[in-house]
């Protein structure tokens, strides 16, 4: 059975014939690339990224979706009705 850094040389391996800046990427530990992956999330959020699905005017549901502006708070605009069991 293969140990994690058996598995992370082999990715290593992989990435030989890959951009440098996948050889960075898989020599980082997996703390290390949650760091990352949150400097990433923090910087889609200073420029207000959005993860709402652009309209798909081809959808069958398209008439069926709401329009209007997206919440002032960047959010999806949904509440919870209900915190507790049904």
């Amino acid at each position: 059975m293969d140990t994690i850094d058996d598995l992370r040389l082999d990715r290593i391996r992989e990435a030989e014939d890959d951009e440098d800046s996948w050889k960075e990427w898989y020599r980082l530990t997996p703390l290390q690339r949650w760091h990352e992956s949150m400097k990433l999330w923090q910087f889609f959020l200073n420029v207000k990224g959005s993860l709402d699905p652009e309209p798909d005017h081809q959808s069958p549901f398209d008439a069926f979706l709401p329009r209007g502006e997206a919440p002032a708070y960047g959010g999806t605009g949904l509440r919870v009705l209900r915190r507790g069991r049904v």
